[in-house]
C-alpha cells in the first residue's frame, strides 16, 4: 500500500476484539519504527512492548478504578491485543550535544532547548509505528498517560525515562465510540499549507 493511502485511511480505534498481537512481530515492528529521525543520532527513544496477557495489568496502573468502572471506552480498550509504551531519555540528548562536534550548540541543559527534541523524536518514531501497524492490517490508538505516567514507568522498569504516549493495538470490534473531536470544524488540510510569497486564502 502506498504511503499516501496509509496516511489517509489511518484512524484511531478505541474498541478491540481481544485478538492478541504476535509479540515477536511487534518487537520487530518497533525496531523498524526506530528508523525515524533522531536529533544528532542521540537514539534517545525507547519502546516497551506489552503482550495481550499483561494489558489488564497495564491498565490497572495507567488508569484508576473509577475510570475503568464508568468510562464507556474502558471495556473496548481492555480488549487490546498489545500495548507499546513510547518513552524518551532527555539525558541522552544532553550527553550527545555535550560532545565535541555538538558542544557549540549550547544545548547541554534541558532549559537550553527551545524545542525539546526528545519529544520530537518520540513523535516521529510513534508515527512510523502507527503507519507500520496500519500497513500490517492492525488498528491502534494513541493514548496519553498524563496522570499515571510515573506508576506506569515504575511498572515497566524505566523510572528515569519520560512517557511520551501509549499505543494500544488490536483488531477492531466495530463498537468504537466516535471521538467528539471529529465534530469540530477545522480548516481544510490544503488550507493549512502556505507557500511562502503567496498570501493565504482566508480560512472558513
Amino acid at each position: 500500500m502506498d504511503l499516501a493511502t496509509l496516511l489517509a485511511q489511518r484512524r484511531m480505534c478505541r474498541s478491540f476484539d481481544a485478538t492478541p498481537v504476535d509479540e515477536r512481530w511487534l518487537d520487530d515492528a518497533c525496531a523498524t519504527a526506530m528508523w525515524a529521525p533522531t536529533a544528532g543520532n542521540s537514539a534517545g527513544v525507547r519502546m516497551h512492548t506489552i503482550g495481550a496477557d499483561l494489558v489488564s495489568a497495564y491498565l490497572a496502573r495507567a488508569t484508576d478504578l473509577e475510570w475503568r468502572r464508568d468510562s464507556p471506552r474502558a471495556p473496548g480498550l481492555a480488549r487490546a491485543g498489545a500495548v507499546v509504551l513510547v518513552t524518551s531519555r532527555p539525558q541522552d540528548y544532553l550527553e550527545r550535544y555535550g560532545e565535541a562536534d555538538k558542544r557549540s550548540s549550547g544545548l547541554t541543559s534541558i532549559e537550553a532547548w527551545p524545542i525539546p527534541y526528545w519529544h520530537t523524536d518520540a513523535a516521529m518514531a510513534t508515527m512510523a509505528l502507527l503507519l507500520l501497524l496500519e500497513d500490517a492490517g492492525w488498528s491502534s490508538t494513541l493514548w496519553g498517560n498524563f496522570r499515571h505516567d510515573r506508576d506506569v514507568l515504575d511498572w515497566v522498569g524505566a523510572p528515569d525515562e519520560l512517557l511520551f504516549a501509549s499505543v494500544l493495538i488490536g483488531r477492531p470490534d466495530d463498537n468504537d465510540h466516535r471521538s467528539r473531536s471529529l465534530e469540530r470544524t477545522v480548516p481544510a488540510r490544503a488550507a493549512r499549507v502556505r507557500r511562502v510569497g503567496i498570501s493565504p486564502e482566508p480560512s472558513p
